[in-house]
Parts: structure tokens; C-alpha cells; sequence
């Protein structure tokens, strides 16, 4: 039998639990509590499997997750979503954004006609919603994804704490919040580990979480840069796309490291056709099941601010964190904050088919 992560088989087998700390005052009956779930796009592996998780978990606590995406990585089409929430007088919205600010304006709207606004994946102000389920800290996820990036290069003989490295990275875009926080923290964390490195493309490449583009953009790489050694892919349509613009030109992980974060099962086959030797991520379904109990978890009239705790059904005990934890810079109030999820998983042929998301 496939080992799911420890939370999310907690999430899926475990029925009839009652929600430890739902059900404040003045909220209205669960079953009838309506959550707007938003992803970056539809379609993509870990934004359904996140929904996945989600519609799991809701059903077992008793509201409702209503995931409403567009199969395009489009700005206007996330506003019109939660407009439509407005209109239809949702009870919570709970978004993963595309753009660090060009939501906030229509989320401050949300929450002025009453619906609580949480993030999940990648935020928006701090200003504009009350808590925001973060996957980890900058420095966790950037110094992540460069060490899983010199854990392969050993692997296939290089030496990364002196060889000239010569790499790149490709993901969605410059104006997305969580992937360019990777980034910057994981070239901090390559100038302070790995002097000798050469970054032969600064300006990053993109591609639009379009996984048409970022195929083209991945051959353009491979193309462009014949001689790179390594490609970070910090988000989920990168790294299959830049995988499969390795195979269609006849490279294995023996010719170019491609690391990043995906599913176990949008990167399967990669790894199983030596393309792909080391990726990771964190538990997406926990990500979203999160994320919407505790939009629920404030529709139904309870109160949190930093430094509280909430004891999640099949979770566990989650702690609000400053948004600082995130931002050095970040906006700053008692009533809005950060959770993170306490741990992140590699993935390789040894446990690969370990997990089923």
C-alpha cells in the first residue's frame, strides 16, 4: 500500500472526527459555511491535489470548498473569482495569488463586505488578508531547492563546493511572491555556500506557469546554454516542462541537473526515466485542507491573532507567526499572520512511489 504523507493519510482515513476548535460564537452552521478555494490555475498537479486534500478534509468537518479556478495563470481572472465571491456573499476565500499586490484591493473589498480572506501557496499584503499557510520561510525553501541542486551534481560526479557551476533559473514570473522570495534567499544562500558558482542568466527565465511555455523556455535553456550544469525550477509548471525539454533533446540527469518543486506524480516518469534525479515539495493536500479550515475556522466567528494557537483536527496544534517570518519588511498587526507547515519532503527513486499526490 502507498504511503500518502503521515498528515494527509491522517486527513483522508480518519471519519467523524469533530473540529476540535470550530464553531465560535456567532458563525453560522457549519455544514452551511462556504469556502471559495482559489489556485493559480486549474489543472495543474499540485494545485488539484490541493484541492484534493481540501474536499477531503471539508467533508469530514462539515463545510463546504468550493474551488473556483481558470485553466490560465491570469490575474483578471482570480479578481473576477473573488468579485463573484463578493457578489455571492461567500463565507471565506481562501486564494493562492499570482501577484504579490494586484489582488489586494478586491481582497480588502472581500473582507470589508464581511467574507474572511486567507492565503495558501503565495500571498498577497499582509494587509489585505488575515492569515496566509505558508509552505516555509524564504531561507528554508531557497537554501532547499540549491542543496537539492548540489546533492545531483554529486551524484553525477561534480564537486560543488568547488567546481564552477554554471547555472540558471526558471519559473512562473517576476511579480509572484513566494517563488521570487526562493530566489532571492537561495542566491543569498549560493554566494555564502557556493562562491565559485556562476548564475549565466541574472534576469531568471519565466514561463508564465504555462507549461506549453515553459517547455519553449526550457529548450531555449538547454539550447542557449549548452554547457549549464544546473536549472532550478521553483515551481510546478517549470520543472515538468523544463524535464521534458531534457528528454526531447535527448539529455539525462548525466548531462544536466534539473531540480525543483512538483508532485511526486507530475515528476514520476522523469525520475523513472533518469531525467530527473532529485525534486522536492511539501504536503499540498495538508496545504489546502489548512488553509480552507482555517478560512473556516474564522467564518465561524472565531478571533485570531499572533501568537495564538489552533489545535486543527487530524493536524495538529498550528501557531500564528508575524508576517516577518516571511518578509523582513512585511506589514505588521496583531491580526494578521503567518502559519507555516512544520516540514518539507525530496523525492527520488528510492521513495518516489511512496507518495500518490
Amino acid at each position: 500500500m502507498k504511503r500518502i504523507a503521515s498528515w494527509t493519510l491522517l486527513v483522508c482515513l480518519v471519519v467523524g472526527m469533530l473540529a476540535g476548535c470550530g464553531g465560535g460564537d456567532g458563525g453560522q452552521p457549519a455544514g452551511e459555511t462556504r469556502v471559495v478555494f482559489v489556485p493559480k490555475l486549474t489543472g495543474n498537479a499540485f494545485f488539484e491535489a490541493a484541492n484534493n486534500g481540501a474536499q477531503a478534509f471539508a467533508a469530514q468537518q462539515g463545510f463546504v470548498v468550493d474551488y473556483q479556478g481558470s485553466p490560465q495563470a491570469s490575474i483578471e481572472d482570480q479578481i473576477a473569482i473573488v468579485e463573484q465571491a463578493i457578489e455571492d456573499k461567500a463565507d471565506a476565500i481562501c486564494i493562492s495569488a499570482l501577484d504579490a499586490t494586484a489582488l489586494d484591493a478586491v481582497m480588502k473589498r472581500a473582507m470589508d463586505a464581511g467574507i474572511k480572506v486567507v492565503t495558501w501557496d503565495s500571498d498577497v499584503s499582509g494587509d489585505a488578508r488575515m492569515l496566509m499557510v505558508s509552505q516555509g520561510t524564504p531561507e528554508q525553501l531557497g537554501t532547499m531547492l540549491v542543496e537539492m541542486g548540489a546533492k545531483s551534481l554529486a551524484a553525477r560526479g561534480k564537486n560543488p563546493g568547488e567546481d564552477k557551476i554554471r547555472y540558471v533559473w526558471h519559473y512562473s514570473q517576476e511579480i509572484v511572491a513566494d517563488q521570487n522570495s526562493w530566489n532571492r534567499a537561495g542566491e543569498a544562500y549560493i554566494q555564502a555556500t557556493y562562491p565559485n558558482w556562476v548564475n549565466v542568466a541574472p534576469q531568471n527565465y519565466y514561463s508564465q506557469q504555462d507549461p506549453a511555455l515553459a517547455l519553449s523556455v526550457g529548450t531555449e535553456i538547454l539550447e542557449q546554454h549548452t554547457d549549464i550544469d544546473l536549472i532550478i525550477c521553483n515551481d510546478s509548471t517549470s520543472l515538468p516542462g523544463q524535464a521534458q525539454a531534457a528528454k526531447e533533446l535527448g539529455l539525462t540527469a548525466e548531462d544536466v541537473t534539473i531540480t525543483g518543486f512538483a508532485s511526486p506524480n507530475a515528476m514520476r516518469t522523469y525520475c523513472k526515466e533518469g531525467i530527473v534525479e532529485r525534486w522536492g515539495l511539501w504536503d499540498c493536500q495538508v496545504q489546502g485542507a489548512l488553509g480552507c479550515y482555517l478560512a473556516y475556522y474564522l467564518a465561524q466567528g472565531n478571533m485570531l491573532k499572533v501568537g495564538d494557537k489552533v489545535d486543527v483536527p487530524d493536524i495538529g496544534i498550528v501557531t500564528v507567526m508575524p508576517n516577518t517570518v516571511l518578509d523582513a519588511g512585511a506589514y505588521t498587526a496583531e491580526n494578521s499572520g503567518v502559519i507555516l507547515l512544520p516540514s518539507r519532503s525530496e523525492y527520488t527513486i528510492s521513495n518516489v512511489d511512496d507518495y500518490d499526490f
